[in-house]
């Protein structure tokens, strides 16, 4: 297993476009990191550099003490699975799953008694006979993480694994590879564009931007205290309103307007800036008097089992998100109403940066 990964400005450039910009990140073994982000923001970059995929343009790559950057793909010791499987569609989930044993010139014996328990632990040992067409889309991304699994990897990459999927294999694939790192405890390295998967899977989430890391830390930490309007949008903050500050902060609140209401949310500036995004969950938007009052008609309401997801807007045009179990149809007239708390006002975002994943 690795002690541990460590990347050191690692960057990454195509001409002069830079993908990937003094990217840091210290990788503790048997740690489950999730790289999160949109397409273009560099996390498709990072695991092929540290696949070995793509050479570096600055910075470097160790394991343990060992600098890994300059070795090829075969001689890091990691194992890799694909968006597309990549299963080869001639031979057996038996024959697939063991073929990298034998490039490695691993022992029969020791080969056969190792995929065994790998489709065991995948639960395929009834498929193992089967050729990839004969597979369900799950199935087959079983055989591909047995295929790095049973290969030892001091480290598993994992690229969009699940984006393939549809939405019901998808989750119990989620909860088959959160079962398979507890189990087996593998240092693993997982990019996603789906905040929730990251959410669900990992120990700690590393948030991309356009090539440089704009949050990082354990799920529990970024869901509830976004650094910046960018990440709180990427954790579920539907409602990122431009708004003015009216005055400084008070007791760590702040006071932000725009055209036709105000609210009171929690200071999340840095610069202390009057031009302001205020960030709200639509959960956290509810009808009904309270604080922060906003008048809104509903337009839109989408059924979704126990709640509704209701599109409302202003008199001035802004569109506001809730999520609600009240009864809601369009054209209601609505109340809404935050809690300060729940409310977070951040400098307004930069120019978006170009990058590329």
């Amino acid at each position: 297993m690795v002690g541990e990964l460590r990347l050191d400005g690692v960057t990454r450039r195509f001409g002069d476009q830079v993908a990937l910009d003094g990217f840091d990140l210290v990788i503790r073994g048997g740690e489950f990191i999730a790289l999160l982000g949109p397409s273009g923001c560099g996390k498709t970059t990072a695991l092929n550099c540290l696949a070995g995929l793509l050479p570096l343009s600055g910075g470097s790559i160790w394991l343990d003490d060992e600098r890994i950057d300059g070795l090829p793909p075969e001689r890091r010791g990691f194992g890799m699975v694909f968006q597309n499987y990549a299963l080869f569609p001639h031979l057996s989930v038996r024959r697939n799953v063991a073929f990298g044993l034998a490039m490695h010139g691993v022992a029969k014996r020791e080969a056969s008694e190792r995929v065994e328990q790998v489709l065991d632990l995948v639960g395929l040992q009834p498929h193992a006979e089967k050729y990839p067409a004969q597979l369900s889309g799950g199935q087959q991304q079983r055989v591909a993480i047995a295929r790095a699994v049973v290969m030892e990897p001091s480290l598993l990459l994992m690229d969009e694994p699940l984006s393939n999927l549809d939405a019901k294999l998808r989750l119990e694939m989620r909860t088959e590879i959160r079962r398979l790192h507890q189990q087996l405890g593998l240092t693993t390295v997982y990019v996603t564009h789906d905040q929730e998967e990251a959410l669900s899977l990992a120990d700690r989430l590393v948030l991309l931007r356009d090539g440089v890391v704009e949050q990082v830390g354990p799920p529990e930490e970024l869901y509830p205290q976004p650094a910046s309007a960018y990440v709180a949008g990427f954790m579920g903050y539907r409602n990122l309103l431009e708004m003015e500050a009216s005055n400084g902060a008070t007791d760590g609140q702040v006071t932000v307007g725009a055209e036709g209401f105000e609210l009171r949310g929690t200071d999340r500036r840095d610069g202390g800036g009057r031009h302001v995004i205020c960030a709200i969950r639509p959960e956290d938007l509810r009808p009904g008097e309270g604080p922060n009052p906003i008048d809104a008609r509903v337009v839109v309401v989408e059924y979704r089992g126990q709640e509704l997801a209701v599109e409302a807007m202003t008199e001035q045009g802004t569109a506001l998100h809730l999520l609600t179990t009240e009864r809601l149809v369009p054209g209601d007239a609505v109340m809404l109403s935050a809690d300060p708390e729940r409310v977070l006002v951040f400098d307004a975002e930069e120019e978006a940066r170009d990058g590329g994943d």
